[in-house]
This record gives structure tokens, sequence and C-alpha cells, in this order.
């Protein structure tokens, strides 16, 4: 939180700012996929001649009695369907398997941390022939994991890494401890051997866009009330420790929907970036994944579900798909949207339920319009995504 000090002076003189609860379904036989009923209706007698009994007789008690699908139940069971059955890679699943998807299959693809990969994933994600690998998470990330650089999965690939200062993209190697060291020449953006892989790193985001992003939607005066505190204040520890107090507890009430605004308004350059790669169809098959595959790449992949005409609610089915991820994961480390989880409250952070991305694409309407205008927002204009559109749905 070292940049904290400095954004206070700043944001003191000038501050800017930037549901219905989901109707559960549970399908009612396990042999049917189609037939569903929420759990707020009950058959009526007339009906129950035309659908399946719920009991029976009393013999059969046990046997026949059929009940609903819990949301939890419906997730690992849609997993169980969608998901590439990876050993170690988690919540991977083609985009082409959403509902009513118009993506085509074999294109582009969701994950979590690839660098998890065992000896049998490296030989799956082979099979897939995965052209392109979109890295998205931060650099504290990219630093702590001990198999970045692991040759039997990566070996392939040719690292390519953007700079969001200027837009450059260059070839080298990824050393996050040696400040990202890199050759010096840019890449060019379609390169000439047509068989080349290439892996992409794209930070969209990190604790420093989150505390800038967040503490421009604060009231001056909480700021103020913070600084105020200590006349020492923008060189205090304590105080420093206040702010950041401040930071965290307006991210946990503002819960995953306010993640997802910061990094869709803070992390608008690498999403601009990512999107160009997927619309380029020399990159395919290409892959994009951050720690668990939620936060940035559940965005990510939402966007591109948008462009691609797929419905609201089954873009917020795919995004629901990540509930359990970090349970899978198990690890106290993994970080949350590039936050580490011990700032965030795990009932909040650690879950995805549907309610958070319908949310989510309802601020979106509200703030930009709809989704195509946030692109045009972005950068990312019509004629753009109308490239887009055409390699994933052609």
């Amino acid at each position: 939180m070292r940049h904290v000090a400095i954004l206070m002076s700043t944001l003191l003189a000038s501050s800017s700012a930037l549901v219905t609860p989901p109707l559960l379904h549970s399908r009612i036989t396990f042999a049917s996929s189609t037939t569903t009923q929420s759990h707020s209706e009950t058959p009526s007698p007339s009906s129950s001649s035309s659908s399946t009994p719920l009991v029976a007789n009393d013999d059969e008690l046990h046997d026949n009695v059929v009940l609903p699908l819990t949301e939890m139940e419906k997730t690992k069971r849609l997993c169980a369907e969608r998901n590439i059955p990876f050993e170690c890679i988690k919540n991977a699943r083609d985009l082409a398997s959403v509902r009513d998807s118009t993506v085509k299959p074999g294109r582009v693809y969701r994950m979590g941390k690839i660098s998890d990969a065992s000896p049998s994933d490296v030989t799956a994600l082979s099979e897939l022939n995965i052209k392109t690998v979109v890295d998205l998470r931060s650099p504290t990330e990219w630093k702590e994991d001990d198999k970045l650089n692991d040759e039997t999965v990566f070996g392939d690939y040719t690292t390519c890494i953007w700079r969001e200062r200027n837009g450059e993209v260059k070839e080298g190697v990824m050393e996050p401890s040696r400040r990202n060291r890199m050759s010096s020449s840019a890449m060019h953006a379609h390169h000439e051997d047509s068989t080349r892989k290439e892996r992409h790193f794209v930070s969209i985001m990190d604790e420093f866009k989150y505390v800038k992003g967040t503490l421009s939607k604060l009231r001056k005066r909480d700021i103020a009330r913070v600084l105020l505190k200590s006349p020492g204040a923008l060189f205090s520890r304590r105080v420093r420790g206040n702010v950041k107090d401040v930071f965290l507890n307006e991210i946990n009430d503002g819960g995953l929907p306010m993640l997802n605004e910061l990094l869709m308004r803070m992390g608008h350059p690498g999403i601009k970036y990512v999107l160009e790669l997927v619309a380029d169809v020399n990159r395919h098959p290409i892959a994009f994944y951050c720690t668990a595959g939620k936060d940035r790449t559940g965005m990510i992949a939402a966007i591109i579900l948008a462009v691609a005409g797929v419905d609201d609610e089954a873009i917020v089915e795919d995004y629901a798909l990540s509930a359990n991820v970090y349970a899978e994961i198990n690890d106290h480390k993994a970080m949350v949207g590039a936050l580490s989880q011990r700032n965030l409250d795990p009932q909040t952070f650690l879950g995805a339920p549907p309610q958070v991305m319908r949310d989510t694409l309802e601020s979106v309407k509200e703030t930009y319009g709809s989704m195509d205008g946030y692109l045009n927002w972005i950068g990312f204009d019509e004629e753009k995504r109308e490239e887009l559109r055409k390699v994933l749905v052609e």
C-alpha cells in the first residue's frame, strides 16, 4: 500500500465517482435436461397424472422420491458436463459449451492457472492444440508462481509481454523478481510463422488499481477523516493502515459486483488488448486464464459471449460454474481478482453467485447503456466487434 499516501493528496483535491433475486430452478428428474420447476411452485393435483410422481407408493418411498436439485448440485452437474477433465487445471471450459452458445467449438477456452498442469494435463493441452495462451494475473501472482516458466508446460510458446503504459508488446523472459526482463525488439502484431505458439502476459488488474478505483468512489470527507487522525497523516504508518482499512471495508461492502465494476473500469486497456487477440483468427485456438479462472477470466468470458450474441442468463449460468473452484484449489494464498484472500471476506469473494453476474451485466447497461456502449468506451468499436463475431461464430 505504499502508493496510498500519494493517492490521498490527489484525491482530496478531486474525487470522482463513477434486482431482482434470482429465480432458482431445479430439474425434476435426472433423466430430463429440459423439465424445470421453481422451488416456489407446487404441482397441482390436476397436473400430477401427466408428470413424474414424487412418490409412487409407500413401499417405494425411498426409491422413487425425486427431490429438486439444489443450486450447488446443479452447478456440480453442469461442471461435470462442460468442464474439460484436466487433472490439476481447474475451471476449464470451451466457450462453445455455454448453453445456446454461438461460439464454434475448439476456438476459445477459459481456464484456471495453466502452470498447475500435471503431465496428463500437458498431454491434454497438446491435444487441444492451443496456439495462444493469455495470462491475466498480476505481477505479484507471477512472482509467487514457482512454475511460471515451466518448460514442460510452456516450452513451445514464445513469451510476449504487454505493457499498459505504452501498449507495446515485446518478446522476452518473464522474470517478475528482476523487473520483467525483456528483449528490446517489439513484436509484430501478425508473425510470419503461422505455426508459432505465443504466451501473452497481460496484467489487467493489480492492488494499486483497486485502491485507486475504490478511493475515487469515496467521499472526500471519508478520506479526510482518516488522514486527519494524525498530524503526520501522509507519513504515518498507522494512518496508512487506517486508509487501507477504509479501502478494504469499501471493497468488502461492495462485494464481487464492485470488484467487477472496478475491473471493467480500471482494467479496460488490458481487456481491449485481450479482445484484440481473440479477434485474430490466426491466434486460434486461444485460451485465457487467471488464478482460479473466476473473476478476471469470468469477465473476459462474459464480454466475449455478449459480443457473440449469447443470452444474459446463459452468461450468468456459465459464470456460476466457478462457484466451487477455490475449494478445489484449496490454497489460501491463491489471489481473488488480484487481491489477497487474507484481506477479503471469504463468504463474499470465494464463491460465484449467479446474482453477481446479473448485477454486473445490469450495471454495464446502467453505466454504459449496453455492452456495446462499454466496448465503444474502451475503444473496441463496431468494426472490431464484427471481426470478433466472425471469428467466433463463422
